[in-house]
Parts: C-alpha cells; sequence; structure tokens
C-alpha cells in the first residue's frame, strides 16, 4: 500500500472512514439521519454532525440543512461539531456553516500510513518509561490529568467518553499509556473500524518535559502492531500541526484537511 498516491488513498478514507459514526455505539448515543447528514447525540462534548458526502445540496436547501442541526441544538442546549473536509462540495460550505453561527476551530491534517512498516518499527523509549494498555476508570482519568495539563482545558468528557467506549465494545478500542513511574507522560489510543482496513489513531498528547524523546513515535508504533494483530493495513491520524511533521517522517501521507466547525447555544 505504500506506492498509493494521496488521491487513492483519500478514495479509500472517503470510502471506508466516512461518515464517522460511532460502532457499536456506546450507551446513551443515538445515531440519526437528516438527508445525507448522520447526526450523533449523547456525546460527552456534545453532538457530532458528519457525512460521505452532501449529496449535491447547495444553496436554500443547503442552508436549510444547517439551520435544522442549529434550532436543534439550541433547543437542546449543547454544542456539536460539524466536522467539516476541504475537499467537500459544495465549495462555499465553510462560508454558510460560518453565517448559520458556525465557530471554525484549529485546522487538522488527516494522514494515512501502511501498517506494516509502521508496526515492524522499533523505537527506543527512554529510561524509564513504559507502555502500558489500560481500561480502568481510574488510568482515565490519569489520562484527561495529562491532556488537562498540557491542553489548559477541562478534558474530563475524555474519562466517560472513553469508558463508554470499552464497555460497549473492548475488542474496538484500545488505550495505551506512557508512564514513568507514577506518572502519565503521554497517551493515545487506537480505534478498529468494524468492516474497513483501517485503524484510526487518537491522543497522543504529551507532557512538554517529555517531548522530542521517541515516546509519540513508540506510541505509534504499538498501536500500529495492535492494528496488524487484527488484520488492519492502513492507519489514519487527524494530525495537529504538532504532530503533522512526524507522522510524515514515518510515512504516513496527507490526504486532505479536516476543520472542525462548532456551534454552540
Amino acid at each position: 500500500m505504500t506506492d498509493l498516491d494521496a488521491t487513492t488513498l483519500r478514495d479509500i478514507y472517503d470510502r471506508q472512514i466516512r461518515p464517522e459514526i460511532p460502532d457499536p455505539v456506546p450507551a446513551g448515543v443515538t445515531v440519526e439521519r437528516d438527508g445525507p447528514l448522520v447526526r450523533v447525540l449523547g456525546l460527552d462534548g456534545g453532538g457530532f454532525l458528519t457525512y460521505r458526502t452532501l449529496d449535491g445540496l447547495v444553496g436554500a436547501e443547503l442552508d436549510a440543512l444547517i439551520a435544522r442541526q442549529v434550532e436543534l441544538f439550541r433547543q437542546r442546549g449543547e454544542s456539536v461539531e460539524w466536522k467539516h473536509n476541504s475537499h467537500d462540495e459544495p465549495a462555499d460550505l465553510p462560508d454558510r456553516l460560518r453565517a448559520a453561527g458556525f465557530v471554525p476551530e484549529d485546522r487538522e491534517t488527516v494522514l494515512i500510513g501502511p501498517v506494516a512498516p509502521l508496526a515492524g518499527a522499533v523505537p527506543v523509549l527512554p529510561e524509564g518509561v513504559r507502555l502500558r494498555e489500560v481500561t480502568s476508570r481510574v488510568d482515565l482519568e490519569r489520562i484527561a490529568a495529562m491532556e488537562e495539563e498540557v491542553w489548559r482545558n477541562d478534558r474530563s468528557h475524555l474519562v466517560t467518553g472513553l469508558a463508554r467506549e470499552i464497555e460497549a465494545g473492548p475488542q474496538s478500542i484500545t488505550v495505551v499509556v506512557a508512564e514513568a513511574g507514577d506518572t502519565v507522560v503521554s497517551a493515545g489510543w487506537v480505534r478498529y473500524l468494524n468492516g474497513a482496513g483501517f485503524a484510526s489513531l487518537w491522543g497522543g498528547s504529551t507532557l512538554e518535559q517529555w517531548r522530542h524523546r521517541g515516546i509519540y513515535r513508540a506510541l505509534v508504533a504499538y498501536r500500529a502492531r495492535l492494528a496488524d494483530q487484527r488484520g488492519k493495513t492502513l492507519l489514519q491520524v487527524d494530525a495537529s500541526e504538532n504532530s503533522r511533521p512526524i507522522l510524515e517522517r514515518l510515512g504516513f501521507v496527507p490526504v486532505t484537511t479536516t476543520t472542525p466547525y462548532v456551534y454552540t447555544p
């Protein structure tokens, strides 16, 4: 798969990953459809809107679709994220989202890499650091505390969200921490997509004093091995600008960019 170009990989991404629907669906989460749009409700961080394509909706029809989401989440008193990819049509969709009250957050790059070479890598961890798979709520709370130190905002939704995913489908997700003694210095999780050749990587935040020491690369390789064991051939990441250069050096290919547009009542 390493000889595939960005366009081919993006087509596979569109066919196999989108729309990004939880599978299995955790307790308390519901999935609804509004035309081509998939609406996910009951998530701890608010609602989520996803789709493969908008089926050619433009103009007033598209504005009406957007307005229905705004009204629904206004009534619920919840925020909602509309996940927009830069190759989505129509081209004026971002303008229409902003006009409806959605605010763009930081853009990320969607990267795809082949599992086999990543799984075969053997990065060297700093002395005293180990990787460990976790499922307990105590460990999830430690991950959230680490993320809060990194990002300086509330990450408590991770605890309930990951716990519900693990409960709903323990074979569909693995959470991994990097620890130095009793301190979680980094963490990431991998989701194995049912019916697809993909696994997706999430997390990867690392405490500032532990960066540039190979921990992030080791977490990627470890999760690639887990994906390989389950017969997955491709890894997908929505990467921040900090992570993107590392992943490209590891062989990941950028295929598009993605921006969360968030409406908050």
